[in-house]
């Protein structure tokens, strides 16, 4: 029998031990870009209103969209940090929805049809892009599984009862 422990935490600051046996920056940034991409692929498939017309163009959105996220979500959550805090983090999605509206008003061939398509693709955006980063160990947040023999004890264990969650 194997027990399966699940730890979540954030490392905010340092680098992944993938990072560290040499992955170059470049091919971090191609997967963080193809994790963007297909995400927004799923929300323009899911949520009606948020189109694109060419390979291209989703690419060059999921692009500047990423670009958006990275340097101007920081300045935007700053300015907004009392709404953030009030609605407790859920006005960061708003964000995300006005940065999504703009791609699609910055760039000819990519689509947004308004608010509320912005505000549901942007979660569909934030969902698969979670699911993906957790998957793929690419985003800040990371979750491991590790496998363990049933009779393999934790140091300082002293036997006594144990609930695993």
């Amino acid at each position: 029998h194997h027990v399966a422990r699940v730890r979540i935490g954030f490392r905010s600051g340092q680098r992944s031990e993938q990072e560290g046996e040499g992955r170059h920056g470049l091919v971090v940034f191609l997967q963080r870009w193809a994790i963007n991409t297909l995400a927004i692929l799923v929300a323009t498939h899911i949520v009606p209103g948020i189109e694109y017309d060419t390979a291209a163009s989703l690419l060059v959105a999921s692009l500047l969209f990423g670009i958006l996220i990275t340097f101007l979500r920081p300045l935007l959550f700053l300015l907004t940090l009392p709404l953030v805090v009030v609605t407790l983090g859920l006005f960061v999605l708003i964000i995300n929805a006005g940065l999504l509206y703009l791609v699609g008003k910055l760039l000819k061939g990519f689509h947004v049809g308004g608010f509320w398509p912005a505000f549901w693709g942007a979660l569909v955006i934030s969902i698969v892009s979670l699911v993906l980063n957790t998957l793929t160990g690419t985003g800040e947040g990371r979750l491991r599984v590790r496998r363990k023999a049933a009779n393999e004890k934790p140091p300082g264990d002293r036997g006594g009862p144990v609930i695993d969650v």
